[in-house]
């Protein structure tokens, strides 16, 4: 990356409330060549160009700190639409397809709109009808969470033709939804339409108005692969530090954090801690329900009766936050308080002292009550010590996740206390 391409990120970030004080340390420097690098490869989706790109690059980081890699290859699917769209009468609105896709014929399905609210209830027979399914307000992440699940199921059950589902979240546009990565998860072809773009059609569904929808493209799977470096000493004794990378769009905010700490603590733990084995795993296929993450903790983690310590860096580990409402969205110099540190019950004491002061992070749970994403699977697996971070930013699965949405001293901040948690549990 050149220098113009750093400083042009710095500038950029300079232009919005910094979350640290005037100067850029040198540390905030590398992580903003990092930040830079990362959103700057583009769209993440697994198997895609920049999740690709993003997964070598990583590994060569780790050979270059000592590290010996591995990049196992997994399965995942993927989607190119041809057409994604509604229309009703004069109105047409952009759709974002729902995977694993059903697809429509090449001319659409028709029929009359009906809106169902999040408990599947409906105003008028859903035989034969094209359901828009209003979701309440939220920062959305899961087609698998019980809020979409049941109105999407119910839908189709009555003999919905289709379902659109309105994502209505902080940004108004459409919130991309993770979804299981081997069968699809409805009986019919299910769409996402941006609540910016939907107050036709709900007017439309007062009076039941026709629509088509139509849903084409190529589908099938692909290859992605996962990172695993390692650094074996014969210490019989492991530290693991995991990461996704992939996402629906550039994740700057969603991801950059996580990957700016992953790559931090690769460069600087095989000379700070020296008396443990070392295994860092960066997962693919994380919007298909943590499929890279499965596979990793079957194939390649170290046993949990050989880990001392498991670090996982998830979503939103430093994301911006924003002031929301009465002028829209506008960027604060803080950082999101809505990222969860969860560790686990013998880590609550030292996470509440290195964080403190860390907005979200300074109010640590105990794994053992709350986890989410790919941390849940590492505590499920039996891991004994872990902590992970994960949340939900303002632009979180939202097109518009990138530069504006993070800011590295925010990031170096949170990394320099994640250096110090790693380096006190790894001698607990």
């Amino acid at each position: 990356m050149s220098g113009s391409t750093r400083r042009g990120f710095l500038a950029g970030t300079a232009a919005l409330p910094l979350a640290t004080a005037a100067g850029v340390s040198a540390n905030t420097s590398a992580v903003a060549d990092d930040l830079s690098r990362y959103i700057a490869l583009g769209n993440k989706q697994s198997g895609g160009q920049g999740d690709t790109a993003a997964g070598h690059w990583m590994a060569g980081e780790l050979e270059a700190a000592g590290f010996a890699v591995e990049k196992p290859v997994i399965s995942v699917p993927f989607f190119t639409p041809q057409r994604a769209d509604i229309v009703c009468g004069d109105a047409r609105a952009a759709l974002w397809p729902q995977p694993i896709v059903v697809p429509t014929p090449a001319s659409g399905v028709s029929g009359p709109l009906v809106r169902v609210d999040a408990a599947g209830r409906a105003d008028a027979p859903l035989a034969g009808a094209i359901a828009i399914v209003d979701l309440p307000y939220g920062r959305w992440s899961s087609a698998l969470v019980k809020a979409i699940r049941t109105p999407v199921h119910a839908v189709f059950g009555a003999g919905a033709k289709a379902a659109i589902i309105i994502t209505n979240g902080p940004t108004g546009k459409i919130i991309a939804l993770n979804a299981d990565g081997k069968t699809p998860m409805f009986k019919g072809p299910v769409a996402l339409l941006a609540p910016l773009d939907a107050e036709p059609f709900l007017a439309a569904a007062m009076t039941h108005s026709q629509a088509t929808f139509t849903l084409t493209g190529k589908s099938g799977r692909r290859a992605a692969f996962n990172v695993v470096g390692r650094i074996n000493r014969g210490k019989g004794r492991w530290l693991v530090v995991s990461t996704p990378r992939s996402g629906w769009f550039g994740c700057a905010g969603e991801r950059g954090g996580g990957i700016a700490a992953w790559l931090d603590l690769a460069r600087r733990m095989p000379a700070a801690l020296p008396g443990h084995d070392l295994a860092f795993l960066c997962n693919s296929g994380h919007e298909y329900e943590n499929l890279g993450a499965e596979e990793a903790l079957k194939a390649v983690a170290p046993k949990p009766e050989d880990t001392d310590f498991w670090l996982h860096l998830g979503a939103n580990l430093a994301a911006r936050d924003w002031h929301e409402g009465l002028f829209g969205l506008a960027p604060l110099a803080g950082t999101d308080s809505q990222r969860y540190l969860a560790v686990s019950p013998q880590h609550l004491p030292l996470a509440r002292r290195v964080f403190a002061g860390l907005a979200g992070l300074e109010s640590p749970y105990s794994a053992a009550e709350l986890s989410a994403g790919e941390l849940a699977a590492i505590v499920a697996a039996g891991y004994p010590s872990v902590a992970g971070v994960f949340g939900l930013h303002r632009f979180h699965h939202v097109e518009d996740d990138e530069t504006r949405c993070i800011d590295p001293g925010a990031v170096a901040t949170t990394i320099a206390a994640f250096r110090q948690f790693l380096a006190a549990a790894a001698k607990a």
